[in-house]
């Protein structure tokens, strides 16, 4: 399995407009839900009464498992197309969405985009069209989904295909992010792994072939080692155990490494990855590593990994690029709601708001604007509340992007510009 090159993806859209059902089918066509299982969803959508939802459930039931505390294999969530192995980063609703996409394990190499034919380009699209945007995503498959309601007819797919090509251009994509627009039906399988009889004006790929026609991102092992960390054991005989993705760089057995903000030096005494031994650990690597001499308490969720020659760097505050996606109020400097960067979480205090920025075009609207509100594109400045280890995004993208929650909502996400380093 592993020996086909691995990619992460992310389903993005509107939230009816089935990024569930695409999934869902998506892992059925591949055979990472055998027959069995199908036919179990779909007595549960008898029992629910939601006749049409068995793909959606293949998702659902994940996500109720997960809810209750139950872990999951990740491999429920994996599939394979012939070219491709892919991780699918399971984006449901809005709010899991925003910290699975920036918090999760896992950072998205490629994004679905899922815009119903029926109903077009709705709010969530935008909106998590915009994030993507933000937070880097470099590649695209726009999935016009629900054919079938729409009879195939092709009139209504060239309307919603221009709609989402105007969007994307507005928010300032790169023409050649978009691979392809591809007309299908989730529901009735039409044009998701087989050429679809109902739609014979279509020759571009199906689903899945557009799949196969993305790149694997080149993996940064030149760069100097980041790994924030995830969890931290303490195993009998082997002692204090920090777990973590490396993100860049790579690791090996007798590196001498530092953790940040601490600044507590160590040597790395072995390194694992599901169960085995490894000589060395290369970004995407999900991996558990000894180290020497270190406890428990010298080492945290949050806290980066670097090699001592080349140290994380411990942000004084930074500048950063922020879209506020939704805020009941208006925010004002002063304002401190919680950022998720990599894997730590930690309060930070809007200083100065720099400039506005035009959504459209990324012209300045306003320079030292008083406040922001929903909607709103701006630069600002921002001061952890106590140290934490970060990155310019330009240098290490996956340690320079970040969500803004508060009030258990994500209000916004940004990428960091510049960082004042802690003297």
């Amino acid at each position: 399995m592993a020996d086909k090159p691995h990619l992460n993806l992310i389903f993005i859209g509107h939230v009816d407009h089935g990024k569930s059902t695409t999934v869902g089918r998506l892992m059925y066509e591949t055979g990472a839900v055998s027959e069995r299982d199908m036919a179990r969803f779909k007595e549960l959508t008898q029992t629910y009464n939601k006749p049409t939802f068995e793909f959606a459930f293949v998702m659902d039931s994940l996500k109720e498992e997960r809810e209750r505390g139950i872990t999951i294999d990740i491999a429920h969530r994996d599939f394979q197309t012939q070219k491709y192995y892919f991780t699918i980063i399971d984006a449901p609703g809005h709010r899991d969405f925003v910290k699975n996409m920036i918090t999760g394990a896992s950072q998205s190499d490629a994004a679905v985009l899922v815009c119903s034919a029926k109903e077009g380009v709705q709010a969530q699209t935008r909106e998590h069209a915009i994030l993507a945007n933000v937070l880097g995503v470099r590649q695209m498959i726009v999935g016009i989904n629900k054919m079938d309601a729409v009879n195939y007819d092709q009139a209504k797919f060239n309307e919603t295909k221009s709609a989402v090509e105007q969007l994307l251009k507005t928010l300032g994509y790169r023409p050649d992010t978009v691979i392809a627009y591809v007309p299908y039906s989730a529901q009735a399988g039409d044009n998701v792994s087989k050429k679809p009889d109902k739609m014979p004006w279509y020759n571009g790929p199906t689903l899945l072939g557009a799949l196969d026609s993305l790149k694997v991102p080149e993996k940064p092992t030149s760069k100097p080692l980041r790994l924030p960390v995830q969890d931290v054991h303490t195993v009998q005989g082997f002692g204090t155990i920090p777990v973590g993705r490396v993100e860049t760089g790579v690791l090996k057995p007798g590196d001498q490494i530092i953790i940040m903000p601490s600044g507590v030096k160590t040597e790395v005494k072995s390194i694992e990855m599901h169960h085995q031994q490894l000589q060395k650990a290369e970004p995407g690597d999900n991996i558990g590593f000894a180290v020497k001499g270190i406890e428990k308490k010298d080492v945290k969720r949050g806290d980066v990994i670097g090699p001592t020659s080349s140290p994380p760097t411990v942000a004084q505050d930074f500048t950063a690029q922020v879209v506020i996606l939704h805020h009941q109020n208006v925010i004002a400097k002063g304002y401190t709601p919680v950022f998720h960067i990599h894997t730590a979480q930690i309060a930070c205090t809007f200083e100065e708001i720099l400039e506005k920025k035009d959504p459209k075009t990324g012209q300045t609207l306003e320079k030292n604007p008083q406040t922001l509100k929903t909607g709103d594109i701006a630069i600002v400045k921002i001061k952890p509340t106590k140290p934490i280890a970060l990155e310019k995004f330009s240098d290490f993208p996956q340690l320079g992007r970040f969500a803004i929650r508060d009030m258990g909502e994500t209000i916004g996400a940004g990428v960091i510009l510049e960082v004042t380093p802690r003297a």
